[in-house]
Order: structure tokens, then C-alpha cells, then sequence
């Protein structure tokens, strides 16, 4: 069977990997592209956020490449995020394309469901339930090992010496990721990959700004939605630090839930936590990064997120409170890279004058 994703940051290199070694053929998802964009606008609803119209657009270059199935997920809670399998299936049906969507919904809101779409992939494979098992902790540490890398190279960029090789760095260290076959190969790839950007010349003095990354989970993860924000950041002299990998969000929010302290944070701020989408998270997050002493919060969210809406309304007296600046950036089809640049550019100089003001009052 020809077996498709969706694109979501440098997860396809593990997803691509789980596909393949389970017996079916892997159509890798191209990176989202104008004319992914141009797709999903065309056959999306009007007022459809970013997310859906790139997955349209997406499902829709993965359906002329061949694929029979898509492999997605659900969600729960109030946000229509869960239902978008839905209208994409109907929509892809409508557009008379011969490809279904399955959706595994997370564990903790049907169980059963999770278990048997699992176990149909198992007996689709024709794997022993060792074997299988087996498959997925490899595909498993894959991630691991892929957000790993990435989380170092974001460490690294403001102080890289030569512009653009912590980028070109963490792209080899991606590539040796993406031909790992077995536990042992994978976390050799991952030690060799954070040895040689640790390895890259580095200017220890910069003392760089450092802020969180926070907002709705498509746009935070994929970089060709956000427009490569973090790696445009770190060129900027700024550390990042971003609030979700999909590593971190399943293990707090699909398998056990462990986001207690997150909620708890936000609980001051925001009376019913559970808003729908990530909303709760980056107003709890936003206070986390201010007691950790970032010096700022960028919050991107999809036009017309309501969820990140509500979290907007109330992130202004987060800041107040506990004196941290946070940008907002709605992203839709209009966003271009230089508009973001500019912004990013303004609340940069922002953070820089604000941290030079600060010293100086503490130096009197």
C-alpha cells in the first residue's frame, strides 16, 4: 500500500522510515510550497486557518504522487483541529480522489479506537507483534534523535562565528538520522550529529537574547508555515526556545497527560484551561519562559484561531505582570517572509534596549 503523512517539521524522516520497514510504500510529503498553498485555497473553505488549507493543499500533492492512504491524527477538546480529517476526507472524496484518511485519535480520548486502527496497521504489515513493536521504538527514537539535534542547533546558531553553518551542520546531522536502520545506528547518528555542531566555531562573549516560541502546534512545527522563524532568529544574534516538539507533546498530551503544571500555570490567567487547541499552553507557557528569565515570548497562531485568540486577549496582562514583551503573529495566505523578518527585526531591537535599560538602572 502507498502510505502518506502530514508534513510536519523534520518528522517525515521518521515517519518515512516507520512506513517503509512496515511493508508499504512510503510517498513522502514534498515541504510546503506556494503552490501547496494555491491548492489548499482553491478547494478549501474561505475561512479555513493556515493548517487545513496547507494540509488540503498537501493531501492533494500526495494523492497525484500515488498515495492510497493518509495516516493523521485526531484531537480532542474544543477545537476544530479534530474534525479536519473529516472535511478533508470529504473534500478529497468530492474531488473525486481515490485515497482515504485514517486519523488515530489521541489514546487518552478513545482508547479503543487508538488500539484498533494500531492493530490494523500491524496485521496490514504482516509483522509478529515483536517485529512490530520492534519497528516502532526504532521510528520512536528516530524522533527522539531528530528533535534533539534540532533543539542544539538552536542553541548554537547566535553564536556561530560563519553565518549558516550551524544550519548546514544540523542538515548532514538530519541526513545521517535518515539512514539509521537500527536502535544502535540511530543514536550513533544522533551523538555524531551533536558532536559536530557542538564542533562548530563559536563566539562564547555574544550574550544573546533568548526567547520562547510558543502558539498553535502546525505552525509552530513546520518551518515552511512560520518561514523559518527559529533559523531566522538565530541569524539574528537570538536564542530560541521552542515550546512544543512532537516528541514533548506526545508524551504530555497523547499518552499521559502531564501537562498539570502548564494548566496550573495558567490558571491564574484563564479560569477554564481546556480553551480547545494549545490556547491554555501559551498563556501557561508565556509565565514558564518569564520565570525562567527569557526576555521575550513570540506567539504564532493561524488567522482566526480561536483558541490562540483567547490566548492573545490574555497574554497582555501576562506580560504586564511578569514583565515580559510578547509579539503576536497571525500567519494565513498573505504572511510573506519579509513582513515576519521586520517584525521579528522591531521586537528584537525591543528586547535589546529594554535589557540595556534594565542594566543600566541596576548599575546606579
Amino acid at each position: 500500500m502507498k502510505i502518506s503523512f502530514p508534513r510536519m517539521g523534520y518528522s517525515y524522516i521518521a515517519f518515512k522510515w516507520l512506513v517503509e520497514n512496515l511493508g508499504h510504500e512510503c510517498i513522502v510529503p514534498p515541504e510546503p510550497s506556494k503552490r501547496t498553498l494555491d491548492l489548499g485555497v482553491q478547494h478549501s473553505p474561505e475561512f479555513a486557518c493556515i493548517p487545513f488549507k496547507l494540509l488540503t493543499g498537501t493531501y492533494l500533492e500526495v494523492a497525484e504522487m500515488g498515495a492510497e492512504l493518509i495516516i493523521t491524527s485526531g484531537g480532542m477538546g474544543p477545537c476544530r483541529a479534530g474534525y479536519y480529517w473529516v472535511m478533508h476526507q470529504y473534500l478529497l472524496d468530492e474531488l473525486d480522489q481515490n485515497i482515504r484518511v485514517m486519523a488515530f485519535e489521541p489514546p487518552l480520548c478513545d482508547l479503543k479506537d487508538f488500539f484498533q486502527k494500531l492493530y490494523w496497521i500491524k496485521s496490514s504489515s504482516g509483522l509478529s507483534l515483536h517485529a512490530f513493536l520492534q519497528v516502532l521504538k526504532v521510528a520512536w527514537q528516530k524522533l527522539i534523535a531528530i528533535d534533539d539535534v534540532e533543539m542544539r542547533s538552536h542553541e548554537l546558531r547566535p553564536l556561530e562565528i560563519n553565518r549558516g553553518q550551524t544550519t548546514r551542520t544540523l542538515w548532514k546531522a538530519l541526513e545521517r538520522l535518515d539512514q539509521a536502520d537500527t536502535l544502535e545506528e540511530v543514536e550513533t547518528g544522533r551523538l555524531e550529529g551533536l558532536k559536530h555542531l557542538d564542533s562548530i566555531e563559536l563566539d562564547r562573549t555574544r550574550r544573546p537574547i533568548k526567547i520562547g516560541i510558543i502558539g498553535e502546534i502546525y505552525v509552530v512545527l513546520e518551518p515552511a508555515a512560520n518561514h523559518y522563524i527559529q533559523i531566522m532568529l538565530g541569524e539574528m544574534g537570538v536564542e530560541t526556545n521552542r515550546s512544543i516538539y512532537l516528541t514533548t507533546y506526545a508524551r504530555t498530551s497523547t499518552i499521559v497527560d502531564l501537562e498539570g503544571d502548564i494548566y496550573a500555570k495558567a490558571r491564574p490567567y484563564l479560569n477554564e484551561a481546556p480553551i480547545g487547541g494549545h490556547g491554555a499552553n501559551s498563556v501557561g507557557e508565556t509565565v514558564l519562559y518569564a520565570e525562567h528569565g527569557f526576555d521575550g515570548v513570540v506567539q504564532l497562531a493561524p488567522f482566526g484561531c480561536i483558541p490562540e485568540i483567547v490566548a492573545k486577549s490574555i497574554l497582555p496582562r501576562v506580560s504586564r505582570d511578569l514583565d515580559i514583551p510578547v509579539l503576536t503573529i497571525f500567519i494565513d495566505e498573505q504572511t510573506g517572509k519579509a513582513g515576519v523578518q521586520t517584525r521579528l527585526e522591531a521586537f528584537v531591537d525591543l528586547l535589546e534596549r529594554k535589557r540595556i535599560s534594565k542594566e543600566s538602572r541596576r548599575g546606579r
